[in-house]
């Protein structure tokens, strides 16, 4: 298989080439040339598989060109046995025909976990028979970071720089990054928000001379394409669940970069039958403003309790987008050069398109904690504020009662204590033993400006090969 660009001017790869090189040298984001298409009947037999077994089935097709079945089997065993739950990725019922997936069982209680476990193994393949050292750069909202050293922090062959926004993500988050012991490990609070980490990684990746030619800069972002193939997996391990694909299924997704949602409609092009994808946001609800009213538009960031979501511009979209203009490369980066200089629409039977599938709804922080508060009183479960985003916009925006809504859990509530504070719940949410003393570590990391060359110093200063 081979990948493409969303701007259309850049080389076809396969897949090693585009696990190492990210973002396309003309700005674009690579995808599959096309994707793998299941029948219902194979589909169906699919069930019972164990978590491993069922990504196999649906990721395989993607790397086969690159990694042998038994590597790749042994990979994904290695990814999902660090899980804390033998279903790796468990369904809770709150209510009829209403579930949450909980994919929070990770090493670093969020759902990045699913994707940067696979990524870390993969890069130690490649890098290893490669014989190669390569640099990682990442900008997170939060969870990202955590989960991309956890994922990585024991690949010999790799420098982890993980850019977070200083004095923005919660205490848990900061901790969870801060806290890893290892020479490769660095950590940069920069003063500004995630999406000025974001353009800075983004810049970074076309302007590697920084780097002095000796090694290459790796995305550990969505942005990377081997994040989003790991994602699709759940939405199949959800469906067959509860019934699929005999019939179809509804989810809600809390997100910000577009990237989960995103794998979702990838599993309904794969031939899963999904009904609706509810697009959940907060304040910085760009993507609410697309979906209901066909306007994409940069508003000023809103900082949040739901932190992992406060993002202005979603890099994935460009994904979706891509497919929406008949996958035309030109039309797609000029759409997105007008972008940068004011809002943009697009023809209304490209939005209609998009609109058969998705809707979207926005919710701010009081009815954030609203929501923990009532579905806390409903069934005693405790929800942390990015996935109570997805269950009122599931309910908000439900189509059909009869179809399972499954809301994707993307956190454990434990990494949001405050946001459960305000919902005057009396649980106070306690992290799992392997944290439970996060808060007694010692802290590693660096402040530094909203400074794109100040940054690319402490890389190429710091670096294990540096000079």
């Amino acid at each position: 298989m081979r990948y493409i660009s969303t701007r259309g001017q850049a080389p076809a790869l396969g897949f090693e080439d585009v696990l190492l090189t990210g973002l396309a040298p003309d700005g674009g984001l690579y995808v599959p040339e096309f994707l793998p298409r299941f029948s219902p009947e194979e589909i169906s037999s699919w069930r019972g598989l164990s978590y491993e077994e069922l990504a196999f089935k649906v990721v395989f097709p993607f790397v086969e060109e690159a990694i042998p079945a038994d590597d790749f089997r042994e990979m994904l065993a290695e990814t999902y046995r660090v899980f804390a739950h033998k279903a790796v990725a468990p369904l809770v019922q709150i209510d009829s025909n209403e579930w949450v997936m909980e994919l929070f069982r990770g090493p670093t209680l969020a759902f990045k976990d699913f994707a940067l476990q696979l990524l870390g193994r993969l890069l130690d393949y490649v890098l290893e028979r490669r014989n190669q050292h390569v640099v990682i750069m990442g900008a997170t909202s939060g969870d990202t970071g955590s989960a991309a050293i956890e994922g990585c922090r024991h690949c010999k062959h790799v420098d982890i720089f993980i850019l977070h926004p200083h004095e923005r993500v919660s205490e848990v988050q900061r901790r969870q990054m801060t806290t890893v012991p290892g020479e490769n490990i660095h950590n940069l609070a920069i003063r500004g928000n995630f999406d000025d980490c974001q353009q800075m990684v983004k810049e970074s990746f076309g302007q590697q001379a920084f780097l002095g030619g000796k090694t290459q800069l790796v995305a550990v972002n969505s942005i990377n394409w081997a994040r989003i193939m790991a994602q699709i997996v759940y939405y199949f391990h959800a469906s067959l669940a509860l019934g699929g694909p005999q019939r179809s299924m509804a989810f809600s997704v809390p997100t910000g970069n577009f990237g989960d949602v995103f794998a979702g409609y990838l599993a309904r092009e794969m031939g899963l039958p999904i009904e609706q994808l509810v697009v959940a946001t907060n304040r910085n609800d760009i993507l609410h403003r697309f979906f209901s009213g066909n306007r994409y538009e940069k508003h000023a960031l809103a900082h949040s309790l739901s932190p992992s979501m406060d993002i202005m511009i979603s890099s994935n979209f460009e994904r979706l987008l891509f497919d929406l203009y008949g996958r035309d490369g030109k039309a797609v980066d000029d759409l997105l050069k007008s972008f940068q200089s004011g809002p943009v629409q697009i023809e209304d039977h490209r939005w209609k398109r998009a609109r058969a599938l998705f809707d979207s709804y926005a919710v701010d922080d009081d009815l954030t904690c609203a929501t923990i508060s009532r579905v806390f009183t409903e069934c005693e479960y405790l929800l942390d504020p990015h996935t109570a985003i997805g269950v009122e916009a599931a309910r908000k925006c439900r189509r059909d009662a009869g179809t399972p809504m499954i809301t994707l859990g993307t956190a454990h509530p434990a990494k949001f204590p405050e946001a459960v504070r305000r919902s005057s719940i009396s649980v106070e949410p306690k992290l799992p033993l392997h944290l439970d003393d996060l808060f007694d570590r010692e802290e590693r990391y660096t402040v530094l400006d909203n400074d794109r060359q100040q940054v690319q110093d402490f890389i190429a200063r710091n670096w294990k090969f540096a000079g």
